[in-house]
């Protein structure tokens, strides 16, 4: 894929981010998510892409926009044919309550490259690039976190662990308390949570717990970039959702890997904070039509991660107002 496409892609963020951050604390969490949906959605039709949405807002009988199976992008002759995975409002909670770790975020990679995980849960792991040879997610938690304190250089008991704040995560934390590492709790966002346990700035080691899967495929693909490791296993609950997986012809009881997520060596990861978060800081709004977004652009063929901070005024970029 050319690299001037993860460019591209912070351009798409940085919209749905500036859109939606509009409602921040306003107490409705749909029109954070349409608004950010809106500004995605138009951004995609400047890019000269053929893509298609693999993960996105819902089935095309649920979700005017960014559906499963949409196309997006100008298209035409020459135009990369891409898969794309989109939440374009990654905590739409936390933006309606004005809490932290929401993002716009958007993966990309060569057609049939991604997973098309069904909307579902998946029991998750991650870690950064120095653990991820180590750990498994069929092995114990209390393994796993050994492993990853002896790849870090780590005691124990200096190992932080992100989990999200459900009471399905009891076990994990009454576990990780009884190996006595640290608990990191946070309300919403796996994405963000993922993503932080290859940046050693944010303290955080390891992700545990069960989480949405299209939100795992997405985190996997920040996280191949960075040459962290990513495991999940889906969660089916019920008959439908079992032969959902069955149709797809995709084993629930299978471990999979960073590379059943996310094949190939090409992929590209966008995400701009809406709120303040581990990685990113949120939108801020100033007099005159100004605005500051805060994103990460990274690729995983070569590694490479970019910051952008920009400043958009909205009297010239009439595409990004509101």
């Amino acid at each position: 894929m050319d690299r001037n496409l993860a460019l591209d892609l912070v351009r798409v963020t940085e919209t749905a981010a500036l859109r939606a951050a509009r409602y921040m604390g306003l107490g409705d969490k749909n029109a954070a998510d349409q608004a950010g949906v809106d500004g995605m959605r138009r951004m995609f039709d400047t890019l000269d892409i053929d893509g298609t949405v693999v993960i996105g807002e819902g089935e095309m009988d649920e979700a005017p926009m960014l559906y499963i199976g949409e196309q997006v992008g100008r298209g035409g002759p020459g135009a990369p044919k891409v898969d794309i995975a989109v939440d374009p409002v990654e905590g739409t909670i936390s933006v309606a309550d004005g809490m932290p770790n929401a993002i716009a975020v958007v993966a990309m990679a060569p057609r049939g490259c991604l997973l098309n995980a069904p909307d579902m849960y998946m029991d998750k792991l991650a870690v950064g690039p120095k653990a991820a040879p180590y750990v498994n997610l069929d092995a114990s938690v209390a393994d796993n976190l050994r492993a990853a304190a002896g790849a870090l250089g780590k005691s124990i008991s200096d190992i932080t662990v992100a989990i999200l704040n459900r009471e399905r995560h009891a076990g994990i934390i009454d576990e990780c308390r009884r190996v006595g590492v640290r608990i990191k709790l946070f309300q919403n966002g796996d994405v963000d949570a993922a993503l932080a346990t290859c940046f050693e700035e944010t303290g955080v080691d390891m992700l545990l717990g069960i989480g949405g899967a299209p939100e795992g495929v997405i985190a996997a693909v920040g996280i191949k970039c960075m040459g962290g490791n990513f495991q999940g296993r889906l969660i089916p609950y019920g008959d439908e959702e079992e032969s959902r997986c069955a149709l797809m012809g995709i084993d629930c009881s299978k471990t999979l890997t960073l590379d059943d997520l996310v094949k190939g060596k090409e992929a590209s990861y966008a995400a701009t904070g809406i709120s303040d978060g581990a990685l990113l800081r949120g939108v801020t709004f100033s007099a005159n039509g100004i605005a500051r977004t805060h994103s990460v652009v990274m690729r995983s063929e070569t590694g490479t991660i970019r910051y952008v901070e920009a400043v958009h005024n909205f009297n010239k970029k009439p595409l990004y107002a509101f």
